[in-house]
């Protein structure tokens, strides 16, 4: 629904509401196209087909967030899966188009094969049939999908745990494409476990799957709560499908977690290494001092009485190195003895409990 404002002549402004409509392409039962992007507004669309407007709410929107539905009505099954939004009757399939969105081009693939798959003879009823063509197309997509990201996912993996092995450093790049691609297959794993709930939960319903037997319904020859055995099997086949996607992606999210915390070790490695080497130098430069400072001491121009002994300078220089190795010994042990304490506190934190 829209709201325009206006204005008549005199100047006043005028309301002007305009009712709800969709985008639709009509399919008849021969597979032939009623009607060509088509507008219907939506209160003649849910008297035509025994619907509620509430029933409409996800196929109207364009969100990405909606969540993937299959709703079975008295007289059409609504679907609203991925990039294809539908209905189902015994003898009509409507199609809700999306061009202009994202999955305009999945749809126009989709469309291209659909009246085939309508036309082809088959013991399976028109709604079965127009159903399979349906999860064949999301199903199919979710496999593209998946194949676009399991490709360069894995051979980063690769390249991460060939950096692990050999100590190379990892490069920003990589830990880049590892936050895109984790985020991409955690986006790709919900969508693909929402399709698989929508099924599930169809499958839940005996009373669901009984309904979805519209021709049955037309004939006058309704199906009983238990007897749904042809679309039970047709949807198992297309639950198990997309279980197996997820579960791939679910995999590939798994082995990407593992990486991160390898890569995360490897990093915590080399940050220690270069702690402890700034720590030693550090030491080095403390000893050096010293050894400086006690020859600074006696090189000042103060007469001291060492001026023309024979052994000053040997003597001296010696107290100095002494002095500077002297120190030099005594911050490394503390350092090893800090370091030996920290390690042993996580184990007395453990005798503790």
């Amino acid at each position: 629904m829209s709201i325009d404002t206006t204005t008549d002549m005199r100047g006043h402004p005028r309301i002007r509401v305009s009712r709800p409509r969709a985008t639709c392409t009509e399919f008849d039962i021969s597979g032939s196209k009623k009607t060509n992007a088509g507008e219907f507004s939506k209160s003649d669309l849910c008297q035509r087909h025994s619907l509620l407007p509430r029933d409409l709410r996800g196929i109207d929107s364009h969100s990405p967030y909606q969540k993937p539905t299959i709703l079975v009505r008295s007289e059409a099954v609504l679907i609203n899966m991925a990039h294809l939004k539908a209905l189902i009757k015994s003898d009509l399939v409507i199609l809700f188009d999306t061009f202009g969105s994202t999955d305009s081009y999945n749809q126009k693939i989709f469309m291209s094969d659909f009246q085939e798959r309508l036309r082809t003879h088959s013991e399976l009823p028109f709604e079965f049939r127009a159903l399979e063509a349906i999860l064949v197309s999301v199903t199919g997509a979710l496999q593209s999908r998946l194949e676009v990201l399991e490709g360069p996912v894995n051979k980063l993996l690769g390249d991460l745990e060939e950096l692990a092995d050999v100590e190379e450093s990892v490069k920003q790049s990589h830990l880049r494409d590892l936050l895109q691609y984790s985020k991409k297959l955690s986006k790709f794993e919900k969508d693909a476990l929402s399709i698989h709930d929508a099924i599930s939960d169809v499958l839940d319903n005996d009373d669901d799957l009984a309904a979805m037997y519209l021709t049955a319904k037309k004939a006058g020859k309704p199906r009983n709560s238990s007897d749904h055995e042809e679309v039970e099997l047709l949807l198992e086949a297309y639950l198990k499908q997309t279980e197996e996607i997820a579960g791939t992606a679910s995999e590939l999210i798994s082995n990407m977690r593992s990486t991160e915390e390898i890569v995360r070790i490897i990093l915590d490695v080399s940050r220690n290494s270069l702690m402890w080497f700034d720590i030693r130098l550090s030491i080095v430069t403390l000893a050096t001092s010293l050894t400086s400072a006690i020859g600074a001491l006696y090189g000042m121009n103060l007469l001291n009485g060492f001026e023309s002994h024979p052994y000053a300078f040997y003597g001296m220089g010696g107290l100095a190195l002494a002095v500077g190795v002297g120190a030099y010994k005594f911050a490394v042990r503390k350092l090893k003895l800090l370091a030996r304490i920290n390690r042993m506190e996580p184990i007395r934190r453990l005798y503790k409990l």
